[in-house]
């Protein structure tokens, strides 16, 4: 079976992406091991990870995302920034969309639109039970996240920082992201070691998201706004600090583009 697929990219985190609306890859067997290889870099397309397009009856489309390893996925900020340009492309949206993902409704803008890549303002879920530790926060995004403030990110080993953390005792069952940052003159610096790709991302959305607002209770940002740079890029994270534990109105705004389309014979 020839399947038709693009390569999109949100500052680095990389995404195949299907229009599933005739619903192909549903019906497909063992589709989790076929996901995974795909997402292979040695022996497949290669990605962070797999978005299909979905129809749906009380949004614009569905979308499921799915981790490198196979499984089915949380919410992923730039793959849900990377699937509105998609959608576009598709001429499913025009410039705004609201979508279903794994956590319920998100609104989407496109921002401004060239040749070579696209902005894409997207509207992430409401905050709170931020839990706060001595030495770093645990808070859930969309997916769950760990961040912690450091110096020299730069010369950490995330690879296996990263991996010590998100199979700790505490995290191992459900798996966490690691999200390590650093404050900057321009922004927060921040490299993040994701579940399921198991190992580091030149950018992840919902980390971003995370570490503004840890940053932002931290005193480290404007109560309303954070730069965030990524190895891959720099994201831009606004939002509504209603307390220490509960924040709205949370958007968040980056580049997309698209690398390439082409076809696999599955």
């Amino acid at each position: 079976m020839i399947i038709r697929f693009s390569k999109y990219q949100g500052t680095g985190n990389d995404f195949i992406m299907i229009d599933n609306r005739s619903s192909v890859l549903r019906n497909l067997e063992n589709t989790s091991s076929l996901i995974a290889r795909l997402c292979n870099r040695k022996f497949g397309i290669g990605a962070d990870g797999l978005i299909l397009v979905n129809s749906a009856t009380t949004s614009d489309f569905e979308m499921s995302y799915y981790n490198a390893d196979g499984k089915i996925g949380t919410m992923c900020g730039n793959g849900g920034r990377s699937c509105v340009a998609f959608a576009n492309s598709l001429g499913l949206i025009k410039e705004s969309a609201v979508f279903t993902a794994s956590d319920g409704l998100h609104e989407a803008f496109i921002v401004n639109k060239e040749k070579e890549q696209t902005l894409v303002k997207l509207k992430m879920k409401d905050v709170e039970g931020i839990i706060k530790n001595e030495d770093y926060f645990v808070l859930n995004t969309g997916s769950p996240h760990y961040v912690c403030f450091k110096k020299e990110v730069e010369k950490l080993n995330v690879f296996q920082e990263g991996r010590n953390i998100r199979y700790s005792k505490l995290f191992e069952k459900e798996g966490i992201n690691v999200n390590f940052a650093e404050v900057k003159e321009t922004g927060i610096f921040v490299r993040t070691y994701e579940r399921g790709v198991e190992d580091e991302t030149l950018s992840c959305g919902t980390g971003a998201t995370a570490v503004a607002i840890t940053a932002s209770i931290a005193h480290f940002c404007k109560p309303h706004f954070c730069q965030i740079i990524a190895p891959g890029g720099k994201l831009e994270v606004s939002f509504k600090q209603q307390n220490e534990n509960l924040f709205t109105d949370i958007w968040l705004q980056g580049p997309v583009s698209c690398v390439y389309k082409g076809e696999i014979n599955i």
